[in-house]
């Protein structure tokens, strides 16, 4: 019988258990509901989403729309820089019109420094290339883009080399891809028609320095080319015109992308004329030399320098202003290198060697006068009542102040002179001990009475500036009991200084001859000789004639204060000087009778002897200043000329030479022979 198998129920599916929680689904389902509150913050937030979509439309139509044209004008500025483009100087002339300083066009190398690459690597490997093509010095080119950095300009140019060669010119416009920011441009360097004519006045130009004071102010900006010294400097508001504009295309970065283009024409400088006469200069500077050469050829080994001033004493115009030694001052054109500015002694030990060639001995040296001062003692004197014109004094090899407790010697210059002279004999011929009697008398007037001669001093302009427009201008020494106080004192003279601040009889007679603690200028002995000749008004030296427009019309500027008389000046005082100045070129003994008494004109001055202690390689000592002052013709005076010889000896054998000749240009006379005469 067969077996059957038997399967096992299948499980009945099972109920679902009863929930913990019966309305748990019920909840779930309704937390999916629009609830009124939910409905309020759905349609909040879909009012504000409306209002940020309606804002930024009226924005996004406002710029597409009303102010459209606005920014598409700005955006079109952000692809165009404005750039300045340099004026050419004006022109400086003498008084006829000869032209001492003008313009020589150049095309100069000129870096953008937005416009080079921006990594560090290549723009280094461009300076390097620039700086060998141009041949000027790494860190000069380094320098200039760090200056223009820090001015916050780099689009501008900056002048890399200001005149390229004809090579140079042809390498960088075949190559100009290779160098990023560089341009060739036109530009201007100042030439100089006569050379080493007053280079010292008129000075020269270059860029302006970041330490400069006039940088931000009147204009000047970053990279000008402005004066430095002398007339460039003085009248450089003048000279220096109107800059340009021109506009260039950049890119994102600011990197220059187009060529400039000139929107607005440079003007150039206005043409300044000056009162110097050039063939008078010229005469004035080889008359410097021939006198120089005159005293070396006397003994005076150390005779290396010197200046020479010639003036109107009816208005104080400078017709020639002459220093000694000089330089070219085309080195300061272009490129200035050192090697060039050590060859004519302008820096450095060079200098020292050369013996300062920058210096303008006229105006901004001091000397003691010597006998040249002579003339205002004696008007002081003569003003004060202390001597009579005419009577007779002692004239003697020696003199001691009887008020002089250490009982010094004073000697005259001639030593065996034992005579009685009256004051324009004692000027003729320049009797030392004359005036050291005259300076004891100022030594013992009562206090309230004051320093007469250094009260006369200041009055014709000692110890102070001109106020002309030339610069710089030493102010002099006059030395009075206050000034002897203030420069003696426990600080400054630990030992001596109760004895050295002390006026002593001396010092009186030191200033009497124009010794001493005395120090002037040749340009204040002029100006003091000026009032001299022309009756006794101080004049104001000055260089500037006219400034005058491309079209020649002048340009208004303001006058130089007209010649005023000295206060308090006796005319009859005066005159008495004049004569003695007069008898010393012509009178026998006069002390530059040797040199004027045969000049077709009669030209009236003084000599100067005065010992200077000076500082010389292998010397230190007393050396002798060669001083001639004077003018002419001596009734109706057109010309003043004063001449200093450094270390030069005797006034009347090397300084009265020399201005001899300039008086001989000037009256266009030949000049006459000359022969020795001992002289002060």
């Amino acid at each position: 019988m067969a077996s059957t198998t038997t399967r096992p129920p299948a499980p009945l599916p099972s109920r679902p258990r009863p929930s913990a929680e019966p309305d748990a689904e019920q909840r779930s389902v309704e937390s999916y509901r629009l609830t009124p509150k939910l409905a309020r913050r759905v349609a909040l937030l879909s009012g504000l989403v409306v209002i940020g979509f309606a804002a930024l439309f009226m924005r996004l139509w406002a710029l597409q729309v009303l102010a459209g044209s606005h920014y598409a004008a700005q955006a079109q500025a952000n692809q165009v820089r404005t750039v300045r483009v340099p004026a050419p100087r004006g022109p400086i002339v003498d008084r006829g019109g000869n032209i001492l300083v003008t313009n020589r066009p150049v095309t100069s190398v000129e870096l953008s420094p937005a416009g080079m690459p921006k990594t560090y690597a290549r723009r280094a490997a461009e300076v390097r290339a620039i700086a060998h093509v141009a041949q000027v010095p790494v860190r000069h080119v380094t320098n200039l883009i760090l200056e223009r950095r820090r001015a916050g300009d780099m689009l501008d140019p900056i002048v890399v080399r200001t005149e390229a060669t004809g090579p140079m010119q042809a390498y960088l416009e075949e190559r100009a891809a290779a160098f990023p920011g560089l341009t060739l441009a036109r530009s201007y360097i100042r030439s100089y028609p006569y050379g080493s004519l007053a280079p010292q006045l008129l000075g020269y130009d270059g860029q302006i320095s970041q330490g400069d004071g006039r940088l931000g102010k009147d204009g000047y900006e970053p990279g000008d080319e402005i004066g430095q010294t002398g007339i460039e400097r003085g009248l450089d508001m003048y000279l220096r015109g109107v800059p340009g504009l021109a506009r260039v295309r950049v890119d994102s970065l600011g990197r220059p992308r187009s060529h400039r283009l000139l929107t607005t024409v440079p003007q150039p400088g206005q043409t300044v004329r000056l009162t110097i006469d050039s063939q008078l200069q010229i005469a004035a500077q080889n008359a410097l030399q021939y006198g120089i050469q005159l005293a070396r050829n006397s003994g005076q080994w150390a005779a290396d320098g010197g200046a020479i001033v010639a003036l109107s004493p009816k208005d104080g115009s400078i017709l020639a202003l002459a220093s000694s030694p000089s330089y070219d001052p085309s080195v300061w054109s272009g490129r200035v290198t050192h090697h060039a500015l050590a060859a004519e002694g302008l820096i450095g030990k060079s200098a020292l060697d050369k013996n300062y060639p920058s210096l303008d001995r006229a105006l901004d040296a001091e000397y003691p006068p010597g006998s040249t001062f002579k003339p205002l003692t004696a008007i002081a004197a003569l003003q004060e009542h202390l001597i009579k014109p005419y009577a007779f004094y002692p004239c003697t090899g020696t003199y001691v102040a009887p008020e002089d407790t250490s009982h010094r010697v004073w000697h005259n210059w001639d030593r065996f002179v034992y005579q009685g002279m009256d004051l324009p004999t004692a000027l003729a011929q320049s009797c030392d001990t004359y005036f050291y009697r005259a300076g004891n008398k100022f030594y013992l007037l009562p206090k309230d009475r004051g320093q007469p001669i250094q009260r006369w001093a200041r009055r014709f302009g000692f110890g102070r500036t001109s106020g002309s427009d030339l610069t710089p201008q030493a102010p002099g020494v006059v030395p009075t009991i206050g000034w002897r106080h203030s420069m003696f004192t426990r600080r400054t003279d630990r030992t001596n200084w109760r004895i050295d601040r002390l006026w002593k009889p001396g010092d009186s007679l030191n200033l009497a001859i124009g010794q001493g603690n005395l120090l002037v200028t040749p340009l204040q002995m002029a100006r003091f000789y000026a009032a001299i000749a022309n009756g006794g008004k101080l004049v104001t030296p000055h260089v500037l004639m006219d400034v005058e427009n491309a079209n020649g019309t002048i340009v208004p500027t303001s006058a130089p204060p007209a010649p005023r008389p000295v206060p308090g000046l006796d005319p009859a005082n005066l005159t008495v000087v004049q004569q003695g100045l007069l008898q010393a070129t012509h009178d026998p003994y006069g002390t530059s009778y040797g040199v004027f008494g045969n000049f077709p004109q009669a030209i009236a001055g003084k000599t100067g002897t005065a010992q200077k202690t000076v500082h010389l390689p292998g010397f230190t000592g007393e050396r002798d200043q060669s001083w001639w002052c004077g003018y002419g013709p001596a009734n109706d005076a057109k010309i003043v000329v004063c001449a200093v010889i450094e270390n030069g000896g005797e006034g009347g054998a090397a300084a009265a030479p020399a201005a001899e000749r300039v008086f001989a240009k000037f009256f266009n006379v030949p000049v006459p022979p000359t022969f020795f005469h001992p002289s002060d």
